[in-house]
């Protein structure tokens, strides 16, 4: 009984999973039949009364469909999830742990140990021997690592460029329906100010977040494919029951045998049927695999056949003058009910373009966690779902770019062009990283990868070629946002991994601290200074400016250094790694924080606290067998977060709930100006000896005292001798995007009661 029971809570969740799915991921992808055949005629290509030529488009839609998002995303792609995260730069990550490339220069041996880094069972020893050869090779070769990251990063852009393209076309068809109720004259007036309205107001809406109005998105995509089916199914009834034949293979070669060139560019606008179908894969962390598959097998893709099938039933027998006549979703809709169809026509292509722009803010999200892109503000709009998120400078950017393609281009035709070269490449780099994951990481043959890479690719690389013959019409827009966003991130990436080299070329000898002991020579005062770095080990050269510069210093130091590791999230119990810096009497620690691509760095209060009591429980549990040995010899410790360590050391300010079984740690004098008291609660059970309890009270004191934010501000220039290539890249395209971009003082939410800057000129 409790099995049956437990079966059908699991399918009650799956089911609810894919409700919501569709308004999530498939927003994008129902609204395609709003413009597919009319995009797909667009190239001159003569509507006869045999009807081969939209019996041809039929069959490829249909094919198409059945194909790529059915066959290579629903039953293949999927299963390629970063502990169930989906995407171009999750299958990148994936790629990177199994073949030991990382993006990142501060990468650690410590991160393999990660649950998260595990849990896909990463092994070393490949069943093959060209998948071994194929490992060794790319770990081997930078010049392989740089263009597996280029193809990452093309990918990435694309969908960027996606996320510009697809709201434009999306809305601007749902409003062209207007042509059908007045005059070529007003219509030309009326559409384009529409389509703009309704884009700024969607833009407008994005700070609110897509929680106070995402219940809405579910039932107004199911009411739009209810509603496209049954179109469809009235269409085919009343106009044509014997369509279903043109979904033979046999008609896709009679329809390129008889418009031989137009045909085949004829195709860049097929291929719009699939747009939004790389949302499945890349909306998975919000999901499960199931509920994804689920909702597009049994509602999206059926939904969709009827509606292309009902469509192509209407125009087989309507072939009137060309005057009055013009191929489009709007015109197979009965009369009597296209207003209606209108409005929720409109309003599931908002939902769509929604969709497409908070994937957007995602991958932005994560290209910024791993080093690929300058740090931005980034909002979270739900503090209670996971992963919605606004970024102002990217939302108004892409609203402006909006508006430019539709004022620019004003017809379907060249957004059509356009946005079917986004959408084929995204699909071409998802191929060509999945075959690599099928040897790396399932271990699977080479020459089952080989099959994989030859059928997707040959399909993909043909309808790419065909999108990329309309470079003049459209195509050359996602081109150039590719090139622009790819040089952007190419740039900071470049140029954040010779500024991490030099600060690992003049890191500080340990001997030089040891030389100036437990004082370091100067004053010590109450406080803690937290230095940011980006180095994991090492003494950063920037402390040597502060003691050589300064008359005091705070009597607790620590080096601080945030970094993001390739995995999707990092459990709160292995967040810090805690070690000293030195001997125990110089009260030095280094405290790195580790945080996934797609986790949410916690607000300025909750980590202050955090890494308070992790340095804390460091010192009350320090023993040699909860010590991992890092690179240049040494030691730290995993800790986890406050809340997530109950046997722990705890934070409690004055009138706070006793505690039994444990000890508190306060200061042996109050300050003289009245403060909020905090003091440390530590479990019993080990004890601690004298010389820990004494750093505890001096570590209480200092937080007391206040936490100040001591950051490094660089200055970077290519050094004497330098390529001129190099030279433009550091001095001016980095240099330009650091300056513009948020310091790590707000980016990272770290707290500080104040904030002490020391410039420093980085010869890189």
């Amino acid at each position: 009984m409790d099995f049956g029971r437990n079966k059908r809570e699991s399918w009650k969740n799956v089911l609810t999973l894919a409700y919501q799915s569709l308004g999530v991921v498939y927003g994008d992808l129902s609204t395609s039949p709003l413009y597919v055949y009319k995009s797909a005629f667009a190239e001159d290509i003569h509507h006869s009364e045999t009807n081969e030529e939209i019996y041809g488009v039929l069959s490829f839609v249909f094919w198409t469909l059945t194909l790529m998002p059915l066959l290579k995303y629903v039953f293949i792609v999927l299963k390629a999830d970063d502990n169930g995260e989906g995407g171009t730069f999750a299958l990148y990550s994936l790629l990177c742990r199994h073949a030991r490339l990382c993006s990142l220069p501060n990468c650690q041996l410590a991160d393999e140990e990660l649950s998260e880094y595990q849990k896909d069972g990463i092994s070393s020893i490949s069943k093959s021997f060209l998948g071994s050869s194929l490992k060794s090779t790319l770990e081997k070769h930078k010049i392989l690592q740089r263009l597996l990251l280029v193809l990452a990063l093309i990918g990435t852009c694309m969908v960027i460029g996606d996320g510009v393209l697809t709201p434009a076309i999306s809305v601007f068809s749902a409003v062209s329906g207007l042509e059908l109720s007045m005059s070529k004259e007003q219509h030309r007036y009326v559409e384009v100010p529409a389509a703009c309205a309704i884009l700024v107001f969607l833009f407008a809406l994005q700070h609110y977040g897509t929680n106070r109005v995402g219940f809405l998105f579910a039932p107004v995509v199911i009411t739009w494919l209810l509603c496209i089916s049954a179109i469809g199914v009235y269409n085919i009834c009343e106009w044509n029951p014997h369509v279903y034949q043109a979904l033979s293979p046999y008609y896709m070669y009679k329809f390129l045998k008889k418009t031989q060139k137009k045909g085949w560019m004829s195709l860049g606008g097929i291929l719009l049927c699939i747009t939004g179908s790389e949302a499945m894969f890349a909306d998975l962390g919000h999901f499960s695999q199931l509920s994804i598959k689920v909702a597009f097998t049994f509602v999206v893709y059926p939904s969709l056949i009827l509606a292309y099938m009902g469509q192509a039933a209407y125009l087989s027998k309507h072939h009137i003058n060309e005057t009055d006549y013009r191929i489009g979703f709007y015109v197979s809709v009965p009369e009597k009910i296209r207003w209606p169809v209108l409005v929720i026509a409109i309003l599931a292509a908002v939902v769509g373009s929604q969709s497409i722009i908070t994937g957007t803010f995602s991958i932005i999200k994560q290209c910024s966690a791993l080093g690929c892109f300058p740090k931005i503000k980034i909002i979270h709009t739900s503090s209670k779902i996971h992963g919605q998120i606004y970024i102002p400078q990217i939302n108004w950017t892409l609203m402006l770019l909006c508006l430019a393609v539709t004022i620019g281009f004003q017809d379907t035709k060249r957004m059509g062009n356009a946005s079917g070269l986004a959408v084929i490449t995204v699909m071409l780099v998802t191929t060509c990283l999945m075959s690599l994951v099928i040897v790396l990481c399932w271990h699977k043959s080479v020459l089952l990868a080989v099959v994989f890479l030859f059928f997707f690719g040959s399909i993909e690389a043909l309808y790419f070629s065909a999108s990329l013959m309309k470079f003049l019409e459209g195509a050359w827009v996602p081109i150039a946002l590719a090139l622009i966003f790819s040089v952007i991130m190419y740039v900071w990436h470049y140029g954040t991994l010779k500024k991490y080299e030099f600060d690992v070329q003049n890191k500080v000898s340990i001997n030089w601290l040891l030389a100036l002991g437990p004082t370091l020579g100067i004053v010590r005062v109450r406080g803690i200074g937290l230095i940011h770095t980006e180095l994991v080990s090492g003494i950063p050269a920037t402390f040597s400016h502060f003691v050589t510069n300064l008359l005091a210093f705070h009597q607790v130091v620590v080096f601080l250094c945030i970094k993001s590791v390739p995995v999707p999230h990092v459990s709160p119990g292995e967040r810090f790694l805690v070690g000293r810096v030195g001997p125990k009497g110089y009260r030095l620690y280094r405290c790195i924080a580790r945080y996934g691509y797609r986790d949410i760095h916690k607000d300025d209060i909750e980590f202050e606290k955090d890494l308070a009591c992790s340095i804390a429980e460091f010192i009350r549990s320090e023993r040699p067998e909860h010590i991992t040995r890092m690179e240049n010899d040494e030691k730290m410790t995993v800790i986890g977060t406050s809340s997530s360590n109950s046997q722990g050391v705890s934070i409690c300010a004055d009138g706070g709930d006793d505690h039994e079984d444990s000890s508190e740690i306060v200061s042996a004098k109050s300050p003289e100006k009245p403060r909020k008291r905090v003091r440390f609660v530590v479990p019993e059970s080990p004890r601690i000896d004298s010389e820990a309890r004494e750093e505890l009270r001096e570590l209480m004191e200092a937080r007391e005292s206040g936490m100040a934010f001591i950051l490094g501000h660089s200055y970077v220039r290519a050094k004497k001798g330098s390529n001129l290539m190099k030279r433009i890249v550091i001095n001016y395209g980095y240099d330009f995007l650091r300056r513009n971009s948020r310091e790590p003082t707000y980016a990272l939410n770290i707290p500080h009661a104040s904030t002490l800057e020391v410039g420093m000129v980085y010869l890189v």
